[in-house]
């Protein structure tokens, strides 16, 4: 497991579970000679994409980014259609670290889309039950509301086992959310409710942009997905956010990309620093 120090906080990636999804979709309308030699496909045209929940410990509580897709959550035709190769190895990457599902407090959940939220529900005498049966989840109040009122549209990704068994523990954030030195930002875009973490310790800055930029090779704004609702939020936003990063020397940490677990750039947007994915 790759770890990141961040101030008093160290960050540790746990083993989510890997999809394969089609990489003319993950990047829009780039064509392919472009982004194919940044983020290489395979001879389907898909990309690898981690679905890597990120532990943070080191504060008052014990808390995860993202959820991971979980196991035994999807049926043969599903992992079939997203590609999955790898389910989630979450109790094992606890465990090494001396913990239990039971001892995760938070869950900062970026968005609720089906490869962010599978691993918070888990297989349990023939019902789905609660994966951290004692963590808080948070999330954007209007991504919850889709989340349980999908439309026509994203329905296709909001699916009421999702969050039926959850609900309780749900606690929906307007505008933005402070949980020690980090703070969950709503900034729409890939959907309506996303929202991004922004960490602040000292003169150490961290900025997980979550899906409006799921791999290093998305950096370009106006390189957006094909599945994001609004991309020109997603764009206005990225002009936002990752100027602010490279100016702050901040850590870009990564839930999905399959080479780097965080970077920092520098003004030329060259990768000056980085923790890689250990294959």
């Amino acid at each position: 497991m790759e770890k990141l120090q961040f101030g008093r906080y160290t960050l540790t990636w746990l083993n989510g579970g890997l999809t394969q999804m089609d990489g003319g979709a993950m990047f829009g309308v780039v064509p392919y000679p472009l982004w194919s030699k940044l983020y290489p496909p395979n001879e389907k045209n898909q990309i690898p994409l981690r679905s890597d929940p990120i532990l943070i410990q080191g504060g008052g509580k014990t808390a995860l980014i993202e959820g991971g897709i979980g196991n035994g959550r999807l049926t043969e035709k599903q992992m079939r259609n997203y590609g999955v190769t790898e389910e989630a190895e979450i109790d094992e990457g606890l465990h090494e670290l001396g913990l239990t599902r039971k001892d995760i407090d938070l869950v900062l959940m970026t968005h609720m889309h089906f490869d962010h939220v599978l691993g918070l529900t888990s297989w349990e005498d023939g019902k789905l039950v609660s994966t951290f049966p004692n963590a808080t989840i948070v999330t954007s109040a209007v991504e919850w509301n889709e989340m349980r009122r999908p439309n026509v549209r994203s329905k296709n990704t909001y699916w009421e086992e999702n969050w039926k068994a959850i609900e309780g523990q749900v606690v929906p954030f307007t505008g933005e959310y402070e949980w020690e030195s980090f703070r969950m930002i709503h900034t729409g875009g890939h959907s309506d409710g996303h929202s991004i973490i922004v960490g602040k310790e000292g003169n150490e800055t961290l900025v997980h942009m979550a899906d409006i930029m799921p791999t290093h090779a998305h950096r370009n704004p106006l390189w957006v997905l094909a599945y994001d609702d609004y991309p020109m939020t997603s764009i206005e936003q990225k002009q936002k956010w990752i100027p602010y990063g490279v100016e702050n020397n901040a850590w870009f940490v990564f839930y999905h990309d399959n080479v780097y677990r965080a970077l920092k750039w520098n003004d030329s947007y060259e990768i000056v620093e980085s923790l890689g994915r250990k294959r």
